[in-house]
């Protein structure tokens, strides 16, 4: 499965941005995607997530503010992010896994992924 990511910058705190990650991921029929970041001295946290059936979760530092969603079309998962915060400051990856032998829906954040992008950076000043 490729994964490429593009979309991110430098924004001021309380701006917007969106994360795209073109995917291949079309060709499976179920599946777990998610996006995780990473800052430096911190662990990788998986902040949301979506699933074949078009389920999605969210952890709660950013549920209510950023969006995650999948073009089927386009075979592109994307995370709007808005009202963002320095601490959301991280280099951003999605990440996919492969029929999830667990079931679907908010199972998809206990999974190892087992395939992830290059990232992008997301920085955002005060």
């Amino acid at each position: 499965v490729q994964l490429v990511e593009s979309g991110g910058g430098s924004v001021k705190a309380g701006g917007s941005l969106r994360l795209s990650c073109a995917t291949s991921i079309n060709s499976y029929s179920r599946y777990c995607m998610g996006w995780f970041r990473r800052s430096p001295g911190k662990v990788r946290e998986g902040v949301a997530y979506i699933d074949s059936d078009g389920k999605t979760n969210y952890a709660d530092s950013v549920k209510g503010r950023f969006t995650i969603s999948k073009d089927n079309a386009k075979d592109t998962l994307y995370l709007q992010m808005d009202s963002l915060k320095p601490e959301d400051t991280a280099m951003y990856y999605c990440a996919a896994h492969l029929y999830p032998p667990h079931g679907l829906g908010p199972t998809c954040a206990l999974y190892d992924y087992n395939y992830w992008g290059q990232g992008t950076q997301v920085t955002v000043s005060s």
